[in-house]
């Protein structure tokens, strides 16, 4: 039995209208550490490029930046797109920040999906799974401590980090071949959906294993949840925030040939509100939703989404803190 898990992610998301960066990044590092002071289990920090406002690009950065102001918290990167990055450069980018962290790293890669990144890096979208199969590899070859070649190329990483790369790692995505794919190489899953976790766990014993780590999405819960004593108001400040990221979002999603995006449609506010991707709760309201996290699962809360008033955010993270030792109460 575990105790209910509370993750506070960053995107970093700045649109123009919603005040400076520099103000955002400071908050954020903030924040981070007050997570970690009130017990919060995990801080994530996600990845995209060429973005107006300034979605993060940079996770292994900013996550150097958290660990040094942090002491308990586990960083989660993701989703970390791989077939972007050279995995030489990426597997030094995690033994750093784990060494820095004194071992609380993982990093969910995924093999991406908006076309403008992979022109920008000129990188094939069409090739992306077979290069994330490839770069995974080479990144666990060299956190392992070997000394290689890839095709003619002299690899050797060093210093090595804190955890088992094999225990750092989670394959993210949201089809069948996630799960194959994280179970062949031997490392956790972190899904988009929870129907395909079976799927990850009969292939890792069907190859003579038990399977690694994963992540749980709660369905049946809010993507996002803002803490507030007064919902109403802050659902008035929120909404353009949230609305903002969901039409992004449902502008990447529209690149790809036959997504079934979850921001698709959401072109209203009351769409917004009815959809459950975002919610505005009181302390005691998230205390009686605490039986939707599933094992594995975790309430997520944003308090900087869409570049929201860092006041504002730290009002939710404030009444957050009140509430933890309430949900570590609760065990499933």
């Amino acid at each position: 039995m575990t105790p209910v898990a509370t993750t506070v992610s960053f995107d970093m998301r700045v649109p123009d209208w919603a005040g400076p960066p520099a103000q955002i990044y400071g908050a954020a590092l903030e924040m981070g550490a007050y997570a970690d002071s009130i017990g919060v289990d995990r801080i994530g920090l996600m990845e995209h490029h060429g973005s107006q406002d300034g979605y993060l690009p940079q996770p292994f950065v900013m996550a150097g930046g958290i660990a040094a102001m942090t002491k308990r918290v586990r960083l989660l990167l993701g989703a970390v797109i791989l077939p972007l990055h050279d995995p030489v450069l990426i597997a030094e980018q995690m033994a750093v920040v784990d060494l820095m962290s004194g071992g609380r790293l993982s990093v969910i890669f995924g093999a991406g999906y908006v076309a403008q990144e992979f022109e920008m890096f000129g990188v094939s979208l069409r090739d992306r799974g077979r290069v994330l199969d490839e770069k995974i590899a080479i990144v666990l070859r060299a956190l392992a401590g070997e000394r290689f070649e890839v095709e003619g190329r002299p690899v050797f990483v060093r210093p090595l980090p804190v955890q088992d790369p094999h225990d750092m790692i989670y394959v993210g995505g949201g089809v069948a071949a996630s799960a194959l794919r994280a179970a062949r190489m031997g490392v956790g899953l972190g899904p988009m959906r929870a129907d395909i976790i079976p799927i990850y766990e009969a292939e890792c014993r069907r190859l003579g294993r038990e399977p690694g780590d994963y992540f749980r999405p709660c369905h049946r819960l809010p993507g996002i949840i803002m803490l507030s004593d007064d919902p109403a108001r802050t659902w008035a400040l929120l909404e353009p925030h949230a609305f903002h990221v969901v039409a992004e979002y449902a502008k990447w999603a529209a690149q790809e040939p036959g997504s079934n995006s979850p921001f698709a449609g959401l072109t209203t506010l009351a769409a917004l509100r009815a959809s459950n991707m975002f919610a505005v709760w009181t302390p005691d309201e998230l205390v009686a939703n605490a039986h939707l996290v599933e094992d594995r699962g975790t309430f997520v809360f944003q308090p900087l989404v869409g570049g929201f008033p860092p006041a504002e955010g730290w009002k939710s993270l404030e009444l957050l803190a009140g509430v933890i030792p309430r949900l570590k109460a609760l065990v499933r």
